[in-house]
């Protein structure tokens, strides 16, 4: 189990054990899925972010050097 998980159990425990209506586990495991979850969406987000500024960059690129395109419709 990577720290992080440890981590993100450890702190779902402490914030569902605040309410005091029951036990702490359910929000340890809510807490290091969210970790998980965190872990795999965090980098496809990055990706879809450079990706988006290389392409806007790239348009302003072409624009620059070819001129503005004519408007579709």
């Amino acid at each position: 189990m990577k720290t992080s998980t440890m981590l993100g159990g450890l702190i779902g425990s402490a914030i569902d054990g605040a309410s005091g209506d029951d036990g702490t586990a359910d929000g340890a495991l809510i807490g290091a899925g969210v970790v998980t979850a965190a872990r795999i969406i965090v980098p496809i987000a990055a990706t879809f972010a450079v990706g988006w500024l290389v392409l806007r960059g790239l348009n302003t690129l072409a624009d620059s050097v070819l001129g503005p395109r004519a408007a579709q419709g």
